[in-house]
């Protein structure tokens, strides 16, 4: 079970409890279960942790993709610039192209960083909001078991 299954079975479980009479809302729960699935939820929680883990691996392997690409760019580039200027004729026009061709390597070097960070940054966000929400349910509930037991 993922930690969303986990809290919705203590959810359920709290559901399904016994009130107290004249306790405010207080009730009655299966404290070795509720215990349980504390230990399942501590044990889901590195999974979560793992897939971060991955996410930022997957950056950058991304980035340096990119900046393997950006090099063979500016090195066909260079390449193309040298055959170029070796030709009188074309002096120019092979030096105007070679760095038309570094700045749209630099350019494209630098969208493909910027859309991998970018990703990375949301996968890492979305993550983040999940372990939050997980630790604050947690917390809620473990308060609701204090309160319950009056601890």
């Amino acid at each position: 079970m993922n930690i969303d299954e986990i809290l919705d079975v203590i959810d359920e479980l709290l559901d399904r409890s016994w009130s107290l009479p004249l306790s405010g809302g207080r009730c009655v729960v299966d404290a070795d279960k509720v215990r349980d699935l504390i230990d399942d939820i501590r044990l889901n929680i590195p999974s979560e942790i793992k897939q971060a883990k991955a996410i930022v691996s997957d950056r950058t392997d991304i980035i340096s993709g990119a900046k393997k690409e950006a090099e063979s760019i500016i090195r066909k580039a260079e390449d193309r610039a040298r055959s170029l200027v070796a030709q009188e004729q074309v002096v120019k026009a092979a030096q105007a192209k070679a760095s038309e061709i570094l700045t749209q390597a630099q350019m494209k070097s630098r969208e493909i960083r910027q859309a991998a960070q970018e990703f990375s940054d949301n996968c890492l966000y979305k993550t983040e909001e999940v372990l939050v929400k997980s630790l604050t349910e947690i917390k809620a509930t473990r308060q609701a078991f204090r309160n319950a037991t009056g601890k």
